[in-house]
């Protein structure tokens, strides 16, 4: 008798893990977005680093998330440090940004 435990296992897995791809490529996307929308004096005024330094961080890891050359997309080592700088972006750069113009804005 022959049990399909392993079969629905790697299904369950793929299935996981493009959900955790996907969610790691919007948060990034997101990030992105933000940064490239936002003015570049108000990265100084908050004490942060350069605008340019925080698209290219993003970008590099939105590239190196989405191209399979990191070795497991969102799960491999350069996509947990994309997920890590979009957060960090996006829980401290955005709030500080937005603080700024007080909470007028787009976002």
């Amino acid at each position: 008798m022959a049990t399909s435990a392993p079969i629905f296992y790697i299904d369950v897995v793929s299935i996981i893990s493009l959900i955790v791809n996907i969610a790691s490529l919007i948060v990034q996307a997101v990030a992105l977005i933000h940064c490239v929308t936002q003015r570049g004096d108000g990265f100084q005024a908050i004490g942060t680093l350069p605008k340019g330094a925080w698209l290219a961080i993003l970008a590099v890891c939105f590239v190196l998330t989405f191209l399979p050359i990191s070795g497991g997309g969102a799960t491999g080592i350069f996509g947990l440090i994309g997920v890590a700088a979009a957060l960090i972006y996006l829980l401290d750069v955005r709030r500080g940004l937005r603080d700024l113009t007080d909470g007028k804005g787009f976002w």
